[in-house]
């Protein structure tokens, strides 16, 4: 792939999942994207990694995990031998499971060998297997890397017990696929109403036909989060995709992003992506 189109690779309209590797050059420059990245670290003693505003030296072998929308940047590391996989957010989007999966680990952005080597030499077999197929001429390859795609955070998620001390969460209780349903109803219903009058925890309870206090805990065990922040980052999610359009204002983004004033959108932009929305959309227009 010319370097020239690395970072505006159209996933919505060309493809689901791409794969690249062979950069010269060592840095590139703080930016974000509508799609997701996995990035295989390569060789050397120096590969540093900035996601959001935390910042990570990694070995040879750890994964990056950047996820869509967000803040990164390579600041000095092996682009030449390490591995890129890049995958669209609306595959993602199109599986509640792997929406539950992605917004539980949003806050996680590395897996090193050295504190998770059973789960990395997992990974690290699906990644072979996915290049296999990339580079072949296979049929239906792209189909085949998505599979894989998909196995590669099943079987992150079977490890979500390594990460609860990370991520600050307790392990999953179990819950009826009655349940499960019903979350999934609030939630698509959440994501195509963002403007509705009444998006509380109690109105989206009584929408599921459950109490607050249960409602509220197994959405933590379904996403990751507890529902005021996932309703923030889904908002964030819409905002960052209208910021991308460049006939909208920023009081209309926030409006059909569904916050309720421009002080309180740029709040909570801040806070998450560490600069203001207006800053935000001039690095992707850059």
């Amino acid at each position: 792939m010319d370097y020239s189109q690395y970072e505006i690779y159209d996933f919505d309209t060309r493809s689901a999942f791409n794969m690249s590797t062979g950069y010269k050059e060592r840095r590139y420059q703080m930016h974000w994207h509508s799609y997701g990245e996995i990035i295989v670290v390569g060789p050397g003693e120096t590969n540093i990694y900035k996601i959001n505003q935390s910042t990570y030296n990694l070995e040879e072998g750890d994964f990056v995990l950047a996820w869509p929308m967000e803040m990164h940047e390579v600041v000095d590391a092996d682009r030449e031998h390490s591995l890129v996989i890049q995958f669209s957010n609306s595959f993602m989007s199109s599986l509640f499971d792997l929406q539950r999966i992605m917004h539980f680990y949003r806050n996680l952005h590395v897996i090193c060998r050295s504190t998770h080597p059973e789960l990395t030499e997992k990974l690290h077999g699906i990644v072979d297997k996915m290049k296999t197929f990339f580079y072949s001429e296979e049929a239906n390859r792209e189909l085949k890397c998505c599979m894989l795609l998909m196995e590669f955070m099943l079987t992150l998620d079977e490890h979500r017990r390594d990460f609860a001390p990370e991520l600050k969460t307790s392990e999953n209780e179990a819950y009826s696929d009655d349940v499960l349903r019903r979350m999934i109803v609030v939630t698509d219903y959440i994501k195509n109403n963002l403007t509705a009058d009444d998006l509380s925890q109690a109105a989206m309870a009584e929408m599921a036909g459950i109490s607050k206090d249960y409602f509220s805990r197994i959405f933590k065990n379904v996403t990751g989060m507890n529902y005021s922040k996932w309703l923030n980052t889904v908002r964030l999610e819409k905002a960052t995709e209208l910021l991308s359009q460049n006939d909208m204002t920023l009081t209309e983004v926030a409006m059909l992003s569904g916050f309720q004033s421009i002080p309180s959108f740029n709040r909570v932009f801040r806070k998450e992506k560490g600069m203001a929305p207006g800053e935000y959309r001039n690095l992707f227009a850059k």
